[in-house]
């Protein structure tokens, strides 16, 4: 039987240990945190604008499971912010018990608090993940998915110091780049002014520490605005967003707070005394991250160059997927890049095709376009998503976005791909 091996337990790795076992092979999850999803623990938005046409294409190719979670627990359902429509907010405090539940009924073994470190390689072949503890995991075929956040290193150089993240570097260890340790070159992303990296995207509120009003509001409808004072008001720093579809200046003209189980601030990071300075906000604390007032986890810095079957070029049994393989933003694009990795990783190790899905499906045009992009200088400085900013435009100028599910049903019949990741190829 193939053994697949995957290191990172977030989104992606999740997706992809669950895809690479219902194609047939024995699947190790690496994680090196006592949670999976990783930035999924703090995330919280799903289905809103393109994301739902993904969503619901991944779940008729047949990997459905992750979104059906997110659904199920979600504690507000087709509401409305601005730039954004039909979205839903799932409760960050109960998804990750259930991702741990589903992969343990599917047989998947998960190796938390295990930190890669290095690779044990012979040619070109990787044949081994070497573990902190010096114990080593062996494999046929690899997927990295590590993300591109941390380590400590990262964001004290390029950004506002260690801001006490949900990946908690200091407690569980650094990040290390697979690829990297293998012998392939990362690719660094920029922003608008050609820094390296870029800050997430918002922060959460411990939603005692909010005004009995506002929390009213937000277990009512999902969505709390309030506007900032026009002395606060600063446009520029929607530039250093990772998530540019939420760069509107609405969204630095109000606070918008979201309901995720915490109260979502849409912001990367908001000084703590002007916070306090709006009503309902005067005991506002920050539940994540911890320096939430002064700055953000600093992400993109360990992106692996790839093929469009998420396979890392350089290297014959190695692929990747979520922020590892490209400039992406956000659960749904990890799910989606993770499960194509999985299911090419039992491809591979039978020396079958590897499937590249097709640009007339949004997840294989965000797939190809990003990689087309990333080769740029301009496109080291984009992000891609779903969800707004320039791939959601492209989506809508193309005829990608499609709300209507049995309309994404018949694309995908026609073109024979329905219940796709459901095939066991061993």
């Amino acid at each position: 039987m193939t053994k697949v091996v995957i290191i990172g337990g977030g989104w992606a790795g999740s997706a992809a240990a669950i895809s690479a076992k219902k194609a047939g092979a024995e699947v190790i999850l690496i994680e090196k945190t006592d949670m999976l999803i990783g930035l999924g623990n703090v995330g919280g938005i799903m289905r809103n604008n393109g994301r739902f046409t993904a969503a619901a294409e991944n779940t008729l190719l047949g990997a459905g499971e992750l979104f059906n979670i997110t659904d199920e627990a979600s504690r507000h359902t087709n509401i409305d912010f601005p730039g954004h429509k039909h979205a839903a907010l799932y409760d960050v405090a109960k998804v990750e018990p259930m991702v741990r539940r589903l992969l343990k009924k599917m047989d998947i073994e998960v190796l938390l608090q295990n930190r890669a470190v290095d690779v044990i390689k012979k040619g070109d072949n990787i044949e081994g993940i070497v573990l902190s503890d010096e114990s080593v995991i062996n494999g046929d075929v690899f997927i990295e998915t590590t993300g591109s956040t941390g380590p400590m290193g990262n964001c004290l150089k390029y950004g506002n110091g260690c801001s006490m993240c949900i990946l908690r570097c200091p407690s569980f260890g650094p990040r290390i780049s697979i690829s990297q340790r293998a012998g392939v070159e990362d690719i660094l992303g920029q922003r608008g002014d050609e820094a390296y990296g870029a800050f997430s995207g918002s922060c959460k509120l411990n939603k005692e520490s909010l005004s009995e009003e506002i929390r009213d509001e937000l277990e009512k409808t999902g969505v709390c605005i309030l506007p900032v004072p026009k002395e606060d008001v600063k446009l520029d720093k929607l530039d250093m967003k990772v998530c540019q579809q939420y760069a509107l200046k609405e969204f630095a003209e109000n606070i918008i707070l979201l309901d995720t189980g915490h109260a979502k601030l849409m912001t990367p990071f908001y000084p703590l005394e002007k916070l306090r300075k709006i009503k309902g906000l005067e005991n506002a604390r920050y539940e994540d991250p911890y320096s939430g007032g002064l700055g953000n986890s600093i992400r993109y810095l360990s992106i692996a160059p790839r093929s469009n079957s998420m396979k890392v070029d350089g290297l014959n049994n190695l692929l990747c997927a979520g922020e590892k393989s490209g400039l992406f933003v956000g659960h749904t694009e990890a799910i989606v890049t993770g499960t194509l990795a999985g299911h090419n990783s039992v491809r591979l190790s039978l020396g079958i095709p590897l499937l590249e899905l097709p640009r007339n499906l949004a997840i294989g045009d965000i797939i190809s376009y990003a990689n087309e992009q990333i080769d740029t200088k301009e496109g080291l400085k984009k992000r891609y998503t779903f969800a707004g900013s320039e791939y959601f435009q492209r989506m809508n100028d193309i005829g990608l976005y499609i709300i209507d599910n049995e309309k994404i049903k018949r694309k995908i019949q026609r073109i024979d791909l329905l219940d796709i990741y459901n095939e066991k190829l061993i």
